[in-house]
């Protein structure tokens, strides 16, 4: 099996050697870049399963280069940084990033939350028993990880896939929070109930014909999410 390529963002040179040691023991190709800049360029010019982003750095910075990054390509990013306030985590994953972690930070926890998002790309191990979905124009494709609304593709992130299919295969059911944020994301989640409104927002807005009035997702107050398939 290939290595997994990981792009460490960070001017931070400690930071760097850190996870760039912790990363190859664990078996993962590392590569680097100490500004925006030169992230923008590595990912251009080479191939990589996932994005660890610092968020203040020269030249161009992180909010930046995930909002750029999320116009071509839906590769996994994480952010690490030391901004701890609830609304720079809020604005980081509705530009599409996929986490959002603070320094300081355990190494463990990373790992972890690497682990998720990985995950979140799909593995045919762990795919539902059915092979689609369809519901009133919505069709999606478990095996192909292919969505479509009233025949028209609609590009996903790994987390919002990962999201609508838990949703989709437990249709007519209702989801609380706790029991998504530890199905999707994991149990050390399940205090991030802003993960939540933010990924349901981020597919409304490519799902929905009217996103303030959702006809696929519907949000049951105070308690959680469903699909409907039946009136």
């Amino acid at each position: 099996m290939d290595k997994k390529r990981i792009l460490i963002v960070d001017d931070d040179p400690a930071i760097l050697r850190l996870l760039s040691t912790n990363l190859k023991a664990r078996n993962y190709e590392v590569t680097t870049a100490t500004n925006g800049e030169e992230s923008l360029e590595a990912v251009q010019r080479d191939f990589v399963d996932l994005i660890i982003l610092d968020l203040m750095m020269p030249k161009v910075d992180g909010v930046e280069v995930c909002r750029r990054i999320r116009e071509w390509s839906d590769v996994p990013i994480i952010i690490l940084s030391a901004r701890g306030d609830e609304n720079d985590k809020v604005k980081c994953l509705e530009l599409g990033a996929d986490d959002y972690l603070t320094k300081p930070f355990g190494i463990a926890e990373l790992m972890a939350r690497i682990k998720t998002a990985f995950r979140h790309r799909g593995d045919p191990t762990v795919a539902p028993a059915q092979s689609t979905f369809v519901c009133d124009g919505l069709e999606i494709n478990f095996a192909k990880r292919r969505v479509t609304v009233n025949g028209k593709e609609i590009t996903l992130t790994p987390t919002e896939f990962a999201l609508l299919q838990h949703l989709a295969v437990n249709s007519d059911k209702v989801l609380t929070h706790n029991m998504l944020l530890q199905s999707v994301w994991g149990s050390e989640y399940s205090s991030e109930k802003e993960y939540l409104r933010v990924f349901v927002g981020r597919l409304r807005r490519k799902l929905e014909p009217d996103p303030k009035n959702p006809k696929y997702i519907q949000t049951i107050p105070g308690v959680g999410y469903h699909i409907a398939t039946t009136a």
